[in-house]
């Protein structure tokens, strides 16, 4: 591996003036999951690595104004599981962050980190994008917000500018009758790359007869994760219904741009877009009725 610089700011104002002298030759170190692997066998090549960790916007998890939840980028999964009130308000997300990695991993990876590395594959983007995520980005120019499903502009491609790191992650309080579920498919426990997965968030009427509004998004089955927007657009006003479910189900999967690898099919991996929404409507649906699931 080349000579790489290291530095640890313990500002976020440091941060961002380093990677504006630096431009373009750094990359962030949130949990090193990724980068430390990509620059080991030179697909890429920084110049520095910027230790993000001692930053305290980017290492908390604290409670929004409007009683949303804000997590900052760096935040590890191990950490993130943990916590209380995002076990107890977005369960989807720990379902998904959950699955990142073994034990080890799990101390050092973070949401940040899986969301920026941008793999079509990853785990946390698909829920991020059910629960209507934005991210918080700082620049030398200033803050922006995007949404998480914007992040991605391509394989292992996010939007941030050379000068921009991600600080966090806010959610939106969950709204009365609301869940969200997540679920992936791998062939065997070892083999730790998602071939789909899917996840799903709903808010149902009050009587729980009806939906209000949907979300589904689905992960490995194109370039990028997407949202299944004619499907999550048709759910408003629908019964709350095996049938709808399914109708939905098959719109997602209508959705899907799969490709074939050593890992899956295109024909699996649009088929397992299908199950894997009806799965995770299912189990988001009773969540939102109340049930255990």
């Amino acid at each position: 591996m080349h000579q790489i610089e290291y530095a640890a700011p313990g500002t976020l104002a440091a941060a961002v003036a380093l990677l504006g002298e630096r431009r373009g030759s750094a990359s962030i170190l949130a949990g090193g999951t990724d980068i430390i692997v990509q620059a080991r066998e030179g697909r890429r090549r920084p110049a520095l690595l910027l230790d993000v960790k001692k930053i305290p916007e980017l290492t908390s998890i604290r409670t929004a104004a409007d009683g949303g939840l804000i997590i900052g980028a760096a935040v590890p999964c191990a950490r993130l599981c943990a916590h209380g009130d995002v076990a107890r308000l977005y369960p989807a997300l720990i379902e998904a962050a959950g699955l990142i990695g073994g034990t080890a991993i799990q101390s050092r990876a973070s949401l940040g980190g899986n969301l920026c590395n941008a793999s079509p594959a990853a785990d946390s983007i698909p829920a991020l994008m059910a629960l209507g995520a934005v991210c918080e980005i700082a620049g030398a120019t200033g803050t922006r917000e995007l949404p998480a499903g914007e992040m991605c502009t391509g394989p292992g491609a996010n939007a941030l500018r050379e000068d921009e790191l991600l600080v966090a992650l806010r959610l939106p309080p969950p709204v009365a009758n609301s869940a969200a579920a997540f679920e992936r498919f791998t062939p065997r426990n070892e083999m730790d790359i998602a071939v789909c997965n899917c996840a799903a968030g709903v808010t149902l009427s009050a009587d729980g007869a009806t939906f209000i509004s949907g979300r589904i998004a689905l992960g490995a089955v194109g370039p990028t994760p997407l949202l299944a927007e004619e499907a999550s657009a048709a759910l408003a006003g629908k019964p709350v219904t095996s049938s709808t479910i399914k109708q939905i189900a098959g719109m997602a999967a209508a959705a899907a741009r799969p490709i074939t690898d050593m890992r899956g099919s295109a024909a699996q991996r649009r088929h397992l877009a299908e199950v894997l929404t009806r799965r995770v409507m299912e189990r988001a649906v009773a969540r939102a009725k109340g049930a255990q699931a």
